[in-house]
């Protein structure tokens, strides 16, 4: 096996390969919080159920769920440019062209979020009983208080398993960056297989790092729901 496998030169590729995980964290870190803002309005838009825009985000949610979210990267990283870049070039001067892949893969990966979370939290806004919203207007206070401090809280609490297993499925899902030229962990990996000869250093540090840091994320999801079930109620 030593003509496969050198321990020597998996010691030197693995310090280059994960040294390219902040960018994987990066795309994570701006989907998750973009995408979690986009899928609330998605739950309660689809909740209001008003006729038009509730037909558009069945179209929407419909695609995002139906399309391997590679098929998504490559439609932004090659449609957003054709369609919007010579409106973005006369009203900004920004040249479409020339932006970084990544800011195209984490667009794919906010559209993709804001229809599987927004499903999530839809079915978790309507889990939260009635009781709560009406605790909320007796008090006196507006529809938008009682939502955000009573009802999104506690439908949180409940998405919050499904949100942790979607959470370290984008950060698996960001194995997929490479192919549009977005240098990360596999695509470091790859990159430095090409140029040595050697690949298989570079894709066991990969697997290693993708597992670590999935079970990392795991566990602190599991921790967060841990305390927040053995903790109190929410207080207004």
């Amino acid at each position: 096996m030593g003509s496969y496998f050198s321990a020597e030169r998996f010691i030197n590729v693995f310090p280059k390969i994960i040294a390219c995980l902040s960018v994987n964290f990066h795309i994570v870190f701006w989907s998750m919080l973009l995408g979690t803002i986009l899928a609330i309005f998605v739950a309660v838009l689809r909740l209001k159920e008003i006729p038009v825009v509730k037909q558009i985000l069945s179209v929407y949610i419909s695609f995002m769920r139906g399309t391997p979210l590679l098929v998504q990267m490559m439609i932004a990283f090659y449609g957003i440019p054709l369609v919007l870049g010579e409106l973005f070039m006369g009203l900004f001067g920004i040249n479409l062209n020339r932006i970084e892949p990544a800011v195209f893969v984490e667009i794919a990966i906010i559209l993709n979020e804001g229809a599987f979370l927004g499903e999530i939290f839809r079915g978790a806004i309507t889990s939260v009983p009635a009781i709560q919203t009406e605790a909320g207007y007796s008090i006196g206070m507006t529809g938008a208080q009682t939502f955000f401090r009573i009802v999104l809280l506690q439908a949180f609490k409940v998405a919050l398993p499904h949100y942790g297993v979607d959470f370290v499925g984008v950060f698996q899902n960001t194995s997929l960056v490479f192919t549009l030229g977005v240098v990360d962990v596999l695509g470091k990996a790859k990159t430095l297989g090409a140029a040595t000869g050697h690949t298989l250093e570079g894709y066991i540090a990969a697997t290693i790092i993708y597992i670590s840091f999935s079970l990392l994320l795991k566990g602190s999801f599991l921790l967060v729901e841990k305390r927040l079930i053995g903790g109190r109620a929410y207080v207004v």
